[in-house]
């Protein structure tokens, strides 16, 4: 094959191709809970801590940070699914430049759509959860996610300038958690398994990362989205328990589904369309590329565990943890992990903090 140097202008259409709207018709039962003496501890500490962490993203974001366009985060080009290609010797250094911000602006649409489809997730949540404290915290987790899109929308359209729709994958998982009357269905899909995979990706281009501004957003969306897994592993752990083993053998099934749609989702066909690469070859390498099956393995290390302790741990879910390759993450500690997550966040504060204070010291100098 031979690369075509009009590569570099794929991103010409790229602002114009996602639909303007969305309507997914849903069967939903509002539940008012009268009872307003009760509520778990656990929850309720989720809750205020949820109210306490509030930020404003154009406040804790330094969004002066000028992005490098032909490396927008800074990751080694390790992270970049075709380096290890037969295409990658072949290209140019622009060409190589705009694989990268296609891979990127892929990814960080993807993420774009996801927290907006958070968002919808636990509007929904509020008004079909029977409990009042689990209505309390999704309601701080509405103001999160509402947070969430504005700053991925934000560095998407200003900084990346590169968008993609919604992967199809994505909009399937989302379109089934949001048409499922039964109100667990939506903790199932967005909590546990959309958000669970999001924060491990984002947590790998974190760590990647050389570019301030990308990591910083999404160290703070990712303090933001421990709590939200948290609170879906505490829901349903209480409410599994109750459920028959054929309600449970259900759940089961729409998890292996889910998780298998998950994974092929970092395919990025689009991409390869995008950047007129043979799709189908392209897609193959990435599907057998080492570097990238671990990268896919890696996704479920906040899924696994998190679905053994609620309780859907059946011959199903593992044996199809085995064929994945991901049992490796069923005893991973998910507390343990948040934390860290936490404390790496906090860490980009402490930074953000003593650079200001020193510009503000330096003004006095002078």
């Amino acid at each position: 094959m031979t690369i075509d140097e009009t590569i570099t202008d794929a991103t010409q259409a790229t602002l114009e191709d996602s639909a303007a709207r969305w309507d997914v018709p849903t069967p939903t039962t509002t539940v008012f809970d009268w009872d307003y003496t009760g509520g778990r501890d656990n929850l309720l500490r989720l809750y205020d801590k949820g109210t306490r962490n509030q930020w404003v993203g154009s406040d804790r974001i330094d969004w002066s940070i000028d992005v490098d366009p032909t490396n927008p985060v800074g990751v080694p080009d390790a992270g970049i699914a075709i380096s290890d290609s037969r295409f990658w010797p072949m290209m140019t250094e622009a060409q190589r430049a705009e694989v990268r911000r296609q891979q990127l602006g892929w990814q960080f649409s993807q993420f774009l759509h996801g927290e907006q489809g958070a968002l919808v997730c636990t509007s929904k949540i509020v008004s079909t959860v029977p409990q009042l404290d689990a209505k309390f915290y999704a309601a701080t987790q509405v103001v999160d996610e509402a947070r969430h899109v504005e700053v991925f929308n934000r560095y998407v359209h200003d900084k990346l300038r590169v968008t993609y729709p919604i992967n199809h994958n994505l909009k399937t998982l989302l379109d089934q958690g949001l048409n499922d009357a039964r109100w667990d269905f939506a903790y199932l899909a967005m909590q546990v398994i959309i958000e669970g995979l999001a924060l491990a990706a984002f947590g790998l281009i974190r760590n990647m990362a050389t570019d301030p501004l990308g990591r910083s957003l999404l160290a703070y969306v990712m303090q933001d989205e421990g709590r939200h897994v948290m609170f879906g592993r505490l829901v349903l752990r209480d409410y599994y328990p109750q459920l028959s083993q054929r309600e449970r053998d259900e759940r089961e099934e729409f998890v292996v589904e889910a998780c298998y749609r998950m994974r092929d989702r970092f395919l990025l066909e689009e991409v390869w369309e995008r950047l007129d690469l043979p799709v189908a070859e392209t897609v193959e390498h990435v599907r057998n590329s080492e570097t990238q099956q671990l990268f896919r393995s890696h996704l479920f290390s906040r899924i696994v565990p998190v679905l053994k302790d609620i309780g859907l741990w059946g011959p199903q879910v593992q044996n199809a943890f085995i064929d994945m390759g991901v049992m490796g993450y069923a005893d991973a500690d998910i507390e343990e992990i948040v934390a860290e997550d936490e404390a790496i966040a906090l860490e980009f504060d402490r930074e953000r903090n003593d650079h200001v204070a020193a510009t503000i010291e330096l003004g006095r100098d002078r």
